[in-house]
């Protein structure tokens, strides 16, 4: 058990009743601050690992808080336990703890002290070893037995070994063994699956603590019977908890649903009406309604009607009388009628998607970008097209002015020759 101090606390793991404790099979003290509970009687239940705990009487007067830890008396010597509830609700649970005299309501010495703590401690690290050795020593005196767990008394001087079994087991050799290993008391506890399965902890299906490992401290028989009053199917791997026992939460609400069948009819009675005869199908017990069927095994036809209608219809049928139907007036059914798949269904609704693909596949074509030579001129193509197109501009004005020159050249070699043949005439 891991001793921790609460933030916000004085002392101990918290003072109020609201607030939760990190051991299993914690107790709300409603009564936490009323003033004067503690002063209605010095009874104070302290809880030790696990699932065990005490009921001790506070002789000393100690200001004790729920979390505080404390030195009790024990059977040799002392223990080391952990306040878990004071005041009023210790006689309620004393009264359920079923304790068979009081003698069993021991005293509590102190507050522990640091050297209590170190003791405690060295006791706690030996738990694990001393299991594993005991499981071997069990095995090897051939004992079909199973050692659960071992818990050591706060001062050593101490230890219960809870264990399980089918079968009577004679165990007094295996006690004198394990005195002689251990050099210890040896006390053994034998306990159930269920107990075992609050020993050790986990989490249901329910995605909760176990009840066994967080509030239960007394375990009642559960029987097929609970689920057969809530109708539920009789499958063990859904009916069993973590312990393969079925589960105690099939308890919870059993009450309930016997109180609330009691207003339903038989289900072997048989309705008569106009229609047929109906069988009894299946009913929602809390809500008050049931399903018949036309048929006695199958599902056929099924009515569903309240359980007030139910038996006026027995009281009818008592009488030589028929209904026209199971169903009042009010809640008649409407007719069947076929049903038209295509009621609301527009047959030309292909037609128009073909015409839309046919649309978008123009605009697709009339939105596609033309060839080069169709294509208009983008940005980047703008530059080099007017460079090409004056490129073009000058060569073919480079082509004209030579042309010009080669025209004016021939007409002054005409002139220069006139010229010439004018000087030699004369």
């Amino acid at each position: 058990m891991n001793f921790q101090l609460a933030r916000g606390c004085d002392r101990g793991l918290c003072h109020r009743g609201c607030d939760r404790s990190n051991k299993q099979l914690n107790t709300f003290d409603w009564l936490a601050d009323i003033p004067g509970n503690t002063d209605t009687t010095d009874l104070v239940e302290v809880q030790f690992k696990n699932t065990r705990k005490g009921y001790y009487h506070n002789i000393n007067n100690l200001d004790l808080k729920k979390g505080d830890i404390v030195a009790v008396e024990a059977n040799p010597g002392h223990d080391i336990g952990v306040v878990t509830l004071t005041g009023r609700l210790v006689a309620l649970q004393i009264k359920k703890a079923n304790l068979r005299s009081a003698d069993d309501i021991k005293r509590i010495y102190r507050i522990a002290k640091v050297v209590d703590m170190e003791k405690f401690q060295e006791a706690k690290s030996r738990e694990h070893d001393t299991m594993i050795q005991s499981r071997q020593i069990a095995k090897d005196l051939g004992l079909q037995m199973k050692i659960g767990d071992v818990e050591y008394q706060g001062d050593c001087n101490k230890a219960i070994f809870y264990y399980i079994a089918d079968e009577r087991v004679d165990f007094r050799q295996l006690i004198k063994v394990l005195a002689d290993t251990f050099h210890v008391r040896i006390e053994m506890k034998q306990i159930g699956a269920r107990q075992e399965a609050g020993r050790i902890g986990g989490t249901g299906p329910c995605g909760r603590e176990l009840c066994c490992a967080t509030w239960m401290k007394n375990f009642v028989s559960v029987s097929t019977n609970a689920a057969r009053f809530q109708d539920i199917s009789l499958n063990p791997q859904k009916l069993a908890g973590m312990c393969a026992k079925l589960k105690c939460c099939l308890n919870y609400e059993v009450d309930d649903y016997v109180e609330a069948s009691k207003k339903l009819p038989s289900k072997d009675i048989q309705l008569q009406t106009m229609d047929g005869d109906y069988y009894y199908f299946k009913a929602d017990i809390l809500a008050g309604l049931i399903t018949y069927s036309t048929d006695k095994r199958l599902a056929a036809n099924l009515e569903t009607i309240t359980a007030e209608r139910a038996r006026e219809i027995i009281e009818m049928n008592k009488r030589g009388e028929k209904p026209e139907s199971l169903l009042t007036e009010d809640t008649a059914k409407a007719p069947q009628r076929p049903i038209d798949l295509l009621a609301d269904a527009d047959i030309s609704r292909f037609d128009k998607a073909k015409k839309k693909k046919k649309k978008n596949r123009d605009n697709r074509h009339a939105q596609a970008p033309a060839s080069e030579n169709n294509a208009p001129a983008k940005e980047g193509n703008i530059g080099n097209q007017e460079r090409r197109e004056g490129g073009h501009r000058h060569d073919n004005h480079r082509r004209d002015h030579g042309q010009k020159r080669h025209h004016n050249g021939g007409g002054n070699n005409e002139n220069r020759n006139q010229q010439n043949n004018n000087a030699g005439k004369e």
